[in-house]
């Protein structure tokens, strides 16, 4: 059976092959009859969408999603009012009157979650103060710092940071609740341990460096050398004693150090002030030789006996056994001495070698220091040089007393 003309084609026929001019059998849904090109009936809700904005008004932005489709949208989800011609993402989220209701600011925050990723560096701006941290926006999204996550050290007030964008490492996600947290201590820490690497590489043990005083404990202080710290201990402050860092420096003090100690590739590292001071113990053994007495103030008591500074950075110990002569000994050094304490003290033994001097309280025959019955050596001997080749017509008693009346 041929065609009809075109004159006598029936009008429905007609309106059917125009529908169907540029579009296949295909692309009508077997239930409504519908031609969907565009596949909106295999679309869901929140379901991500382009489409180009063909109006514009006060209440609604009109938008052509395909053939014969649109949505429409409010022009409050817009950062800036769209222009007729524009292409974006929509989001879907259901039909009304025909039209797809859209939201462009939904659609942004479905793109910018399959984008973040646990572990990844995001600049989060502080949006407010929250029970234990901070509420932040990456991008579209809400997220949250803790408190102790928000920098490399406790901050007293975080309201002084809303406002600001930190650099942050997301630590915790969970897409399906639209959750997700924060750090920026981490970012603080790893650009920290990366610096100390590349530090450490151009310094080593040996290097004089300087820097600031950041934080004082009683174990020793913490110097900023520039983007990386190192710690000063106690002792390594200084070659006098020094009983606490607060004693003899201040935070914000600037100072000169040596480095004796790179650990960890970089995230330990000790360093020394003393080393720029002369060593005490350089010719000691000159100085202090056998049978010296010397004045010294106890710095620590042990079991074993007592220290005593005897110059600054030159400590000797008096041996328990040296404390007091035979008929008086001791069981407990407490008992007899205190820290601080002023001693009158003999050399007994040098080794500079090892920094070691042995102290005692007692004089070379066994006598307390500064006692009755102690008798300086050095003019006992001296009276009995003078009596060399002379007529000893008296007796060892006499000897003493004349040296006693010479010391005394």
């Amino acid at each position: 059976m041929s065609p009809k003309p075109s004159s006598e084609q029936d009008p429905i026929e007609a309106e059917l092959e125009a529908a169907l001019a540029d579009a296949s059998l295909l692309d009508i849904d077997e239930t409504t009859g519908r031609i969907d090109k565009g596949g909106s009936q295999e679309r869901q809700e929140g379901d991500l969408v382009k489409g180009t904005v063909v109006g514009v008004s006060s209440d609604d932005i009109i938008v052509e999603l395909g053939p014969r489709q649109q949505g429409v949208l409010a022009p409050s989800e817009f950062d800036k009012p769209p222009t007729v011609g524009e292409t974006y993402e929509f989001s879907m989220h259901g039909q009304k009157d025909g039209l797809w209701l859209l939201s462009r600011r939904k659609a942004k925050a479905l793109a910018a979650w399959s984008e973040i990723q646990q572990g990844s560096r995001v600049q989060a701006e502080i949006t407010a103060v929250n029970s234990g941290g901070l509420e932040v926006k990456v991008g579209p999204l809400n997220g949250f710092l803790p408190a102790s996550q928000a920098s490399g050290s406790r901050v007293e007030d975080l309201s002084t940071l809303v406002g600001q964008r930190l650099e942050c490492i997301v630590t915790e996600m969970d897409k399906s609740k639209k959750r997700f947290v924060v750090s920026h201590r981490r970012v603080i820490e790893a650009d920290r341990a990366e610096k100390q690497a590349e530090m450490a590489g151009s310094m080593g043990v040996g290097t004089e460096v300087s820097g600031r005083i950041t934080r004082i404990e009683a174990f020793g202080a913490f110097v900023d050398l520039g983007g990386i710290e190192g710690l000063v201990h106690v002792s390594q402050i200084s070659r006098a004693r020094v009983n606490h860092p607060n004693d003899v420096l201040k935070q914000g003090q600037d100072v000169r150090c040596l480095i004796v100690k790179i650990e960890e590739g970089g995230k330990r590292i000790g360093l020394s002030m003393k080393a720029f001071e002369p060593d005490p113990w350089e010719g000691i053994s000159m100085k202090y030789p056998p049978d010296t007495i010397v004045q010294g103030k106890v710095v620590r008591i042990a079991d074993f006996g007592a220290f005593v500074e005897i110059e600054p950075g030159v400590d000797g110990l008096v041996h328990i056994s040296q404390i007091s002569s035979d008929h008086n000994r001791i069981n407990r050094v407490g008992d007899v001495l205190k820290s601080g304490q002023e001693l009158t003290v003999r050399v007994q033994s040098v080794d500079p070698s090892q920094n070691r001097i042995s102290l005692s309280m007692l004089d070379e025959r066994g006598a307390k220091i500064g006692s009755e019955d102690a008798v300086d050596a050095a003019d006992l001997r001296g009276v009995i040089e003078e009596t060399k080749g002379k007529d000893l017509g008296t007796n060892l008693g006499s000897l003493f007393k004349k040296a006693l009346d010479k010391n005394a």
